[in-house]
């Protein structure tokens, strides 16, 4: 192969360093209207009246809307194949105000100040009551976040609005106490995650139009373009038809665009007045009103035998959902799917969990999905459990990890692991760290410890039977080769490591492949970018386009020949019997399109009945100051499984990344809520992100395995990576200061008040 398994320089790379205009904001014509949003000051409220007359009258104000202008229809947000797990809670504008930061009214003008003249304008009288900030007291709390008569759940999630219930469930395989009361060590710890923010560098951002067919055409940052169309038509109650999605390029995303967090305004905005408008979130908005990760408090009780066989995990998750339920039902399942399927001799496991409405900012997708707070508590709490057993942490995993043909317990998409390099994963990674001479820590004087710890993780390779991929394979009549996908490439890589599969299926350049983004009037359909489907997904639908392409190109050749069309080959220049008896790919071209009655395109779609899970293994040396708590990442080794690696760098890149967010997770973030549920830190001046000096020195290996129901035996990569830095962070921590700390993230205080308390124990 020439470019699979190659690091192949992405497609849009000089564009992105030369400054070219690709985004949004870069392609918004400069008549838009400003779209903005009065947001609410309260938690939960009641809008008594609202006052627009002089708001409207500011010079070049063209509109103001409220609750009173809008379709009184109910929608979900979150971006997900229909129907979809998450419930329809939303109005575009509702007189019920849920969080501080839900949309009161609508703005749109000519200028930003003008914009901003009038939000001031703006007089509401609110009826303030009681919020409920805390997850712990909101399930069956007196105060209701969705009272309403008209909320609907599409699919029965056990969600129940009147008792500020998102979701609920239970799933169980054999005796879980019965077991446990077998086992000779047992843990029983509850871990406390906390919401985080992408933090992506490009906010949420929507420019719209009506084109001269009366269409509303919307350009969007957003990873679900097909979503999108039926989410607006949704809320606009008109028809998806109606309604034309295309994706520019996007400065990020890591699953907040999974949710339509901004398209409604701008949209709603067009459509009223017929002119053109868009909405750019400010950083302050992307803190206050976005769709940061959920967060979770899981208990987890487990058990090994005398020989350090993992034997039962018992796993209660409480998510939060906060004021709206966009991807809340589905966002638990992997906090236990994901990592009681980790321990492949289990043999009876329970998974409970809650998922409850607070009056906070809705929480949505983030990279890991769940599964990163799941991870975080099983890892964990496996630890602690080596610990009671005098076990090393690498040996108690090495027991009991996934293996190649070995069961999944409690995964669901597979039930065993057809590809899997953990064991390799996890000796070299023991390597890189050089495992047994830092384990457990060093003192290196002057109060300065350093700690090891160890995690491993495992995801998914899309939603299996749900998640869809389209590509669309056309020979042009010079010889080149049009690629139309319908997945959303945020900076992944993926028209890349599409095109890269194109080029060697077809025996060509990649320079002879054009790849163009996502336009739902003519790109195949897609799920979109997320569920780590892309490459695993979307690549098959490129694959399968490519094989009934060639075999048309063959077909149209052997006419020309006069030959059998069993007997023609191709080799990516020439159709051919032999060497005196040849067509070139040239010559097919011009013949395919002119005068030729069988087409030279094919679109495919491709759904994988199944979700083969990609395996990594981290580990993290810290470096502790036992006097102030303070801690550094000094060291950081990751080793994935991704199956066939198409593009070595983008996986490097993806994974440094990845890990560098689960630092920030495991030592920074954390959104932080004041009594009246106002966020405290609304920018980055409050709300820290690790820097480069943050993330100390990260290596990245791979040890591929080859996943046969995957393009060129690949798997995803995109999501793992983030899974493992939390646990394997805590690990080290405890290792280098014997405190454990069980609550994100970990901070300098924390630490030096758990030195404290054990010293004064002593």
């Amino acid at each position: 192969m020439s470019y699979v398994s190659r690091p192949v320089r992405k497609k849009d790379a000089m564009a992105l360093v030369t400054g070219k205009p690709v985004y949004t904001d870069d392609l918004a014509p400069k008549d838009c209207l400003v779209v903005k949003v009065l947001r609410s000051p309260h938690a939960n409220a009641w809008i008594e009246e609202i006052k627009t007359g002089t708001a409207r009258q500011v010079n070049g104000i063209a509109a103001v809307y409220t609750y009173k202008d809008v379709p009184k229809k109910r929608f979900t947000l979150a971006g997900q194949t229909y129907p979809e797990l998450s419930p329809y809670d939303h109005y575009i504008l509702d007189r019920r105000l849920r969080f501080v930061g839900d949309a009161v009214a609508i703005v749109a003008g000519e200028t930003e100040e003008a914009v901003d003249k009038a939000l001031k304008r703006i007089k509401v009288k609110y009826q303030v009551d009681q919020p409920v900030l805390d997850m712990h007291k909101a399930k069956d709390a007196d105060i209701l976040v969705h009272p309403e008569e008209d909320w609907e759940a599409k699919i029965p999630v056990g969600a129940d609005n009147k008792r500020n219930l998102c979701a609920s469930g239970l799933e169980e395989s054999g005796d879980v106490d019965k077991i446990l009361g077998e086992c000779k060590y047992t843990v029983d710890r509850t871990y406390h995650t906390k919401a985080n923010q992408q933090a992506m560098m490009e906010t949420f951002r929507t420019y719209c139009y009506m084109d001269h067919f009366g269409r509303l055409n919307v350009v969007s940052s957003t990873q679900i373009p097909f979503h999108v169309r039926r989410i607006l038509g949704n809320a606009l109650d008109i028809p998806s038809s109606k309604v034309r999605v295309i994706k520019p390029r996007i400065g990020g995303g890591f699953g907040a665009k999974q949710t339509s967090v901004c398209e409604i305004y701008p949209a709603f905005v067009t459509w009223m007045t017929g002119r053109p408008s868009k909405i750019i979130y400010s950083r302050y908005e992307s803190q206050i009103c976005a769709s940061p990760r959920h967060e979770m408090e899981i208990r987890v009780r487990a058990g090994a035998d005398e020989n350090g066989i993992v034997r039962a995990i018992d796993v209660y998750t409480l998510s939060n959902a906060g004021a709206y339920g966009e991807h809340s039902p589905t966002t638990v399942g992997l906090s236990g799917h994901k990592s009681i399927a980790l321990y492949r001799h289990t043999e009876a496991y329970r998974f409970a969990y809650d998922v409850v409405y607070t009056n906070v900012q809705a929480a949505g997708a983030y990279r890991g999905y769940g599964a990163t707070q799941g991870i975080y508590a099983v890892e964990s709490a496996v630890n602690e459990l080596a610990e009671i057993m005098g076990m090393d942490p690498v040996k108690i995993r090495e027991l009991n990890m996934p293996l190649q043909g070995e069961p999944l317990p409690a995964y669901g998409d597979c039930d065993t692991a057809e590809s899997c390099t953990m064991d390799q994963c996890m000796e070299r990674a023991k390597e890189m760290m050089n495992w047994d001479e830092k384990y457990p820590c060093k003192d290196l004087g002057n109060g300065k410890v350093r700690g090891v710890g160890v995690a491993m993780a495992m995801q998914g390779s899309s939603i299996a039977g749900i998640d869809v991929g389209g590509a669309d394979m056309k020979l042009n009549e010079d010889g080149s080769y049009t690629l139309g996908l319908g997945c959303a490439d945020m900076g992944t890589g993926c028209d890349t490591i599409l095109a890269q599969m194109a080029a060697d299926c077809m025996e060509t350049s990649i320079d002879n492949i054009v790849v163009f983004g996502v336009d739902t009037d003519i790109s195949p359909y897609d799920s979109g970018s997320y569920a780590s489907a892309t490459t695993y997904t979307t690549g098959m639908a490129v694959v399968q386009s490519c094989q009934e392409l060639r075999g048309k190109i063959c077909a149209l050749g052997a006419k020309i020949l006069q030959a059998d069309p069993e007997e023609v080959n191709f080799d990516g220049e020439f159709v051919f019997t032999d060497e005196e008896h040849k067509v070139s790919l040239k010559d097919i071209a011009i013949q395919g399109t002119c005068g030729n009655s069988q087409e030279l395109q094919v679109t495919r779609t491709y759904s994988s009945p199944v979700s083969p899970p990609p395996f990594m293994v981290g580990m993290a040396e810290v470096e502790v100051d036992k006097e102030t708590g303070s801690t550094k990442v000094i060291d950081y080794v990751a080793v994935v499984d991704c199956g066939t690696p198409i593009n070595p760098n983008l996986v490097r890149v993806q994974t440094e990344g990845g890990i560098a967010q689960g630092i920030g997770m495991a030592l920074y973030e954390d959104i932080q809520y004041n009594e009246k549920g106002a966020v405290r830190n609304n920018s980055f001046m409050q709300y820290k992100i690790p820097s480069r000096l943050d993330i100390g020195d990260i290596r990245v290996e791979i040890r591929g395995s080859y996943e046969p129901t995957g393009p060129f035996g690949a798997k995803s990569v995109g999501e793992l990576v983030i899974d493992t830095p939390c646990p394997a962070i805590a690990a080290a921590v405890y290792n280098a200061t014997g405190v454990r700390v069980r609550e994100l993230p970990i901070t300098p205080e924390k630490i030096a008040m758990g030195i404290l308390q054990k010293e004064s124990e002593k």
